[in-house]
C-alpha cells in the first residue's frame, strides 16, 4: 500500500495507491487558480481503515506545497477540514 498521494492532472484527481492496483482518489477541477475538490472515492473494501483520512491529508499537503488554495465542494473533504483546522491557511471557501 502506497503512503504518498500523487497528483494526476490528466485525470483531474489526487491518488493514493492501495493494494492490488486499487486507488483512492480525490477528484478536482481548477477554477481561478484554485483547486476545487468535488468528490472523493475510497474502494469499499478499504472503508473504515483510515484510507480517506490519509488521502485527505496528502491532498491538503500537496495543495499547500503548490501554493494554491482549496475550495471544498466535496462533503468528505469538508468534514475532514472541520476536524483539522490546521489547514485553514489553504482553504478558500
Amino acid at each position: 500500500m502506497a503512503t504518498e498521494v500523487i497528483d494526476n492532472p490528466a485525470q483531474h484527481r489526487f491518488e493514493l495507491g492501495l493494494d492490488d492496483d486499487a486507488v483512492a482518489a480525490a477528484y478536482y477541477r481548477i477554477e481561478d487558480g484554485r483547486v476545487v475538490l468535488i468528490h472523493t472515492e475510497v474502494p469499499y473494501e478499504y472503508s473504515g481503515q483510515g484510507v480517506g483520512s490519509r488521502l485527505a491529508r496528502g491532498v491538503f499537503d500537496a495543495i499547500r506545497a503548490s501554493g494554491r488554495k482549496a475550495v471544498l465542494k466535496c462533503s468528505f473533504m469538508a468534514r475532514f477540514y472541520a476536524a483539522h483546522p490546521e489547514y485553514s491557511d489553504i482553504v478558500d471557501g
